[in-house]
C-alpha cells in the first residue's frame, strides 16, 4: 500500500453532485454559495498511519483534521460541526463516516478523488496536484 501516496497539496479542479449533496447535508445557504466552485487548496501531510488534512478556502479560513488510520478522532465537518470518526484505509482508500455522510479519498491518475454519499446523493470533488 502506497504509503506515502496522500502527501502534497492539490488545488480544486471540478465536481459534480455540488448543489443537490451540499442541500442534502443541510449546509446553510450562504455555505453553499462560498462553496461553489471554491478553488480549495487541499493539503495532505502523512507520516505512516498520521495524517494532518487541511482545507483552505480563498479568503484565509482553513479547516483541518488530524487523525491516525483506524483511531478514532475529532474531526470537523466542511460545515463546521465537531464530531468523532475512524478513518479507514481500504484498497489504498481512505474511508470516514461523517455525521451525515460516507467519505472516501483516494489518488487516482496524480490527482485527489473525493467522494461523499449521502441518501443516494453522490458529491464528486477532483483536486489536481500543484506540489
Amino acid at each position: 500500500q502506497g504509503n506515502m501516496a496522500f502527501a502534497g497539496k492539490y488545488e480544486f479542479e471540478g465536481d459534480e453532485n455540488y448543489d443537490e449533496f451540499v442541500k442534502k447535508i443541510g449546509l446553510p445557504s450562504d455555505k453553499i454559495e462560498l462553496g461553489r466552485n471554491c478553488k480549495i487548496v487541499t493539503e495532505v501531510v502523512q507520516n505512516g498511519n498520521d495524517f494532518t488534512w487541511t482545507q483552505h478556502f480563498p479568503g484565509g479560513r482553513t479547516t483541518s483534521n488530524t487523525f491516525t488510520i483506524d483511531k478514532e478522532a475529532n474531526m470537523e465537518t466542511m460545515g463546521g460541526k465537531k464530531f468523532k470518526a475512524t478513518v479507514k484505509m481500504e484498497d489504498g482508500k481512505l474511508v470516514a463516516d461523517f455525521p451525515n455522510y460516507h467519505h472516501t479519498a483516494e489518488i487516482s491518475g496524480g490527482k485527489l478523488v473525493e467522494i461523499s454519499a449521502s441518501s443516494g446523493v453522490v458529491y464528486k470533488r477532483t483536486s489536481k496536484r500543484i506540489a
